[in-house]
C-alpha cells in the first residue's frame, strides 16, 4: 500500500467527476446506502504538497489507520513512503520548509489547542518537537520565509497566557532567539525578515488601532484605526518582497471587503479590487514579488478573475481542464509547477500537477475514490429572503431519486435536516459537503443557511447579528425552513436542526426558542450558556474578545449583561424543550469547555427530557480520530433515523477504538445500549 495507493486513486479521477446525473424517477431503496466509513473515515489521502525546490511531492495519509506525512519523489509520485510516525490523533496539516530540508506540522495534544511545532528531515524520518513547551503552554508558526531559509518564526505565551512573544527557531538546531516580547499587544505584524514592523492595539469599543513599531518595540505613527465594525472584515495580508508595500483586505469606508495596497513609504493607498457581490475572498500572489495577479470573490460560488494577461492565461487554461472550482495549493519557487485542487459537489477532491511550461496537468490523487460511484447529489446554491428582507446565501441537497428533473425541488416533500455552521463568524459555500450527501443518501433535504453574522458577505451582514443571538440569526433559519415547508421541500413536521459549535448553540436555541418547530437537535460542542462560555474562553483570545464576542453578545462581567446572556441561552429555557437532543462534546475542549454540556444534560435530566449525551475525553472543539468520528455520526444516523425515519445503517462496530463515554439516554438509539461505557 506504501507504494502503490497513489497510482491507484489517480485511476480513479477520471470516474470522480461525472457523479450521478438525473435520471428517471427511482425510489430512494433503489441507491445504493453509502456506508458511513467511506464518507467519515480518513482519506485516502489530502493535502498534497509540492517542495519549495520541485523535488518532492508530499501528502498526509493513514498509516495503520492514523494519518501521516508521506513523501515521493516529484518525478514518481507512485513511489511514495511514510516519514512521520505518528500513532495517536494523526498530523492534519503540513508545509514544507523554503529551503525543502524539512516538512513542518503542528499538533497539539488531545484537542486541547496547546500547540507544538515539529519538525521532520523527509530524507531519514527524523522528527524533532521544535518547542518542547510545558503542558498549558500554545505555540504558533507565525512565519516561513524565502528571505529567511533555515529559519522559521514561533510565537509563545509561556511569559503570559495572555500574550505572544516571537522567537526565532532554527531548524537544524532547534536553537531558539527571542525577538519581540509582546508589552501588551494583541499581536505583531512582521515583514518578510521576520522583522515586528506594527503591533495591533485593542481600543476600548471593541476596535484596533495598528500601529508601526519603534526600534525598541514601542509603538509609534498610526498604520490604520480599525473600527469595531470592521474587525471582522479588515487585516493585512502580507507585504510586498521587499518589504516596501503592504497588502490588505479592507472593509473600512465600504460595505464589501476591497483589496489595497498601501505605499509604506509614501502612504499612498490604491483600491487594487472592490467586488460587487462579496468579500474579497482570496489573492494569489506573484512568486517573486509578491504582487497580487488574480483574486476570487464567494458568493454563490467561488470566481477567481485575474488581474493580469499571464495570470488571465493560467486561469482560462485551468477553467478549460477543470470541472468543478480549484485553488492552487502549492507552487515551486521558480514557479514552474503547481498542486491544484478541485472540488465539486459531487466530488470530494481531486489534485494535480499542473506544469506550467508544458501545458499539462496530470491527475495526481482523489481523496476519496471509493466515492467515485457512489450516488452523490447536486448542492443547489439559493439565494432565500429573510422576513426583513435579507438575502440569505443558502445551500439544498436533495435525496437521490426525489428530484428527476433537477430542479431543486422533490416530487414530493421529505424528511429535512437544518444544518447550521460553526463561527458564527464563517459561511457554509458550495462544494462536497459530507454531512450533506450522507443525509440526503439516507433520505433527507438538507438546507443550510448563511444566516445573519456570516462573513463574506460584507460587514453591514456581518454586523446586522450585534445583539442579536438568539433573536434575528435565528429568525433568519427559522425562515429558511418556512420556505422549505412552502416550497414543498421539507415536510412541516419532520425538520430537524442540528450542527457544531454556533451550529450547536443554534440547535439548543431550536428546541428551546421555537420547541414546536423542529422534531428533534443535534448539539455538538455547543453552548448552553452565553454566560459561561465567554467565561471559560482561553486567556489567548481575550485581547480579541472586545471586538467579538462583548460587541456581539455582552460582557459576562457587566451584571445587567450576563442577565441578559443567560436570557439568550438554552439553560434559561429547559422546560420549554419538547423534542429529543443528541449531543456531543470533547472533553478537552478549550472553546466550548464541557461543562456546558454537563450543565444542559443534568438539567433535562432533571426534567425526564430526552436527551442522548456522548463525550469524547481525547477530543477538543470537534471530533478529528476516525474511531470518534464514525461512531458520534453512527449514533447521530440512528437519532434522526427514529425522529425523521430516514435509512439507518446499523452501529454495528462503528464504536470499535473509539474513546466514547455515552453518559446518557443510549436507550434513545438503537443499538447504542449495546455499546454504552458510561450509561
Amino acid at each position: 500500500m506504501k507504494k502503490s495507493f497513489l497510482a491507484a486513486s489517480a485511476l480513479a479521477a477520471s470516474t470522480m467527476m461525472t457523479g450521478v446525473g438525473h435520471a428517471e424517477h427511482h425510489a430512494l431503496s433503489e441507491y445504493e446506502l453509502i456506508d458511513r466509513t467511506d464518507l467519515f473515515g480518513n482519506p485516502v489521502a489530502s493535502q498534497g504538497r509540492i517542495s519549495p525546490d520541485g523535488n518532492w511531492v508530499s501528502w498526509i495519509a493513514p498509516d495503520d489507520g492514523v494519518m501521516n506525512v508521506w513523501v515521493a519523489p516529484a518525478s514518481d509520485p507512485s513511489k511514495g513512503t511514510v516519514v512521520t510516525d505518528d500513532r495517536h490523533r494523526g498530523i492534519s496539516n503540513h508545509l514544507w520548509s523554503v529551503d525543502s530540508k524539512y516538512v513542518l506540522f503542528v499538533k497539539d495534544n488531545d484537542g486541547d489547542e496547546n500547540y507544538h511545532v515539529y519538525a521532520t528531515d523527509p530524507r531519514t524520518g527524523a522528527t524533532r518537537d521544535l518547542t518542547p513547551l510545558p503542558d498549558g503552554i500554545r505555540a504558533q508558526l507565525m512565519g516561513v520565509s524565502r528571505d529567511r531559509p533555515g529559519v522559521i518564526l514561533v510565537g509563545t505565551n509561556e511569559r503570559n497566557p495572555q500574550l505572544t512573544d516571537l522567537y526565532e527557531y532554527s531548524l537544524s538546531t532547534g536553537e531558539r532567539k527571542l525577538i519581540a516580547e509582546n508589552p501588551g499587544y494583541a499581536s505583531f505584524i512582521t515583514d518578510n525578515t521576520y522583522k515586528p514592523r506594527m503591533a495591533m492595539v485593542p481600543q476600548p469599543d471593541g476596535g484596533m488601532k495598528t500601529v508601526f513599531l519603534n526600534e525598541d518595540l514601542t509603538p509609534g505613527e498610526v498604520f490604520a484605526d480599525i473600527p469595531s465594525e470592521d474587525m471582522l472584515n479588515t487585516n493585512i495580508v502580507q507585504f510586498s518582497r521587499d518589504n516596501d508595500t503592504v497588502y490588505m483586505i479592507d472593509s473600512r469606508e465600504r460595505n464589501l471587503a476591497a483589496g489595497v495596497a498601501v505605499d509604506l513609504t509614501t502612504g499612498k493607498r490604491t483600491v487594487l479590487v472592490e467586488p460587487e457581490k462579496a468579500d474579497l475572498s482570496d489573492i494569489m500572489v506573484d512568486n517573486e514579488t509578491y504582487e497580487p495577479i488574480a483574486y476570487a470573490v464567494n458568493y454563490l460560488k467561488s470566481e477567481w478573475t485575474a488581474m493580469n494577461e499571464e495570470a488571465q492565461s493560467e486561469l482560462d487554461f485551468l477553467d478549460a481542464n477543470l470541472e468543478g472550482e480549484f485553488s492552487v495549493s502549492s507552487r515551486t519557487q521558480d514557479d514552474k509547477t503547481w498542486i491544484v485542487y478541485e472540488g465539486a459537489a459531487q466530488a470530494p477532491g481531486q489534485y494535480y500537477i499542473y506544469d506550467r511550461e508544458a501545458d499539462t496537468l496530470t491527475p495526481w490523487f482523489a481523496t476519496r475514490p471509493d466515492l467515485s460511484e457512489a450516488p452523490l447529489q447536486p448542492m443547489h446554491p439559493l439565494e432565500l429572503k429573510s422576513s426583513d428582507g435579507k438575502t440569505l446565501v443558502s445551500y439544498l441537497t436533495l435525496p437521490p431519486g426525489s428530484d428527476p428533473d433537477g430542479d431543486g425541488r422533490p416530487d414530493k416533500a421529505v424528511p429535512m435536516l437544518l444544518w447550521v455552521h460553526g463561527g458564527p463568524w464563517s459561511r457554509d459555500g458550495y462544494g462536497y459537503n459530507t454531512v450533506h450527501q450522507w443525509m440526503a443518501n439516507r433520505g433527507y433535504a438538507v438546507l443550510s443557511v448563511n444566516y445573519r453574522g456570516s462573513t463574506g458577505f460584507g460587514k453591514d451582514f456581518t454586523n446586522a447579528a450585534v445583539g442579536e443571538f438568539s433573536g434575528k440569526m435565528h429568525e433568519d433559519l427559522i425562515d429558511a425552513v418556512d420556505w422549505a415547508v412552502e416550497e414543498g421541500i421539507a415536510q412541516e413536521d419532520k425538520v430537524a436542526i442540528g450542527g457544531g459549535s454556533y451550529g450547536g448553540y443554534a440547535t439548543l436555541i431550536g428546541v428551546t426558542f421555537t420547541p414546536d418547530r423542529f422534531a428533534c437537535g443535534v448539539d455538538i460542542v455547543g453552548p448552553s450558556s452565553l454566560a459561561t462560555l465567554i467565561e471559560s474562553f482561553p486567556e489567548y483570545w481575550k485581547p480579541f474578545l472586545a471586538g467579538t464576542w462583548y460587541r456581539y453578545v455582552g460582557d459576562p462581567s457587566d451584571p445587567q449583561a450576563r442577565e441578559a446572556m443567560i436570557a439568550r441561552s438554552a439553560i434559561s429555557r429547559i422546560d420549554d424543550i419538547q423534542a429529543p437532543l443528541l449531543v456531543g462534546q470533547g472533553g478537552n475542549d478549550p472553546r466550548v469547555t464541557k461543562p456546558e454540556a454537563d450543565n444542559l444534560v443534568s438539567a433535562m435530566q432533571d426534567k425526564g427530557l430526552p436527551v442522548t449525551y456522548i463525550n469524547y475525553p481525547d477530543e477538543g472543539h470537534g471530533f478529528q480520530k476516525p474511531e470518534n468520528r464514525l461512531s458520534f455520526f453512527a449514533a447521530m444516523e440512528g437519532f434522526l433515523g427514529k425522529c425523521l425515519g430516514g435509512r439507518v445503517q446499523p452501529i454495528g462496530d462503528a464504536f470499535e477504538g473509539s474513546s466514547a463515554e455515552v453518559l446518557a439516554g443510549a436507550e434513545y438509539v438503537d443499538g447504542l445500549g449495546d455499546v454504552s461505557k458510561g450509561g
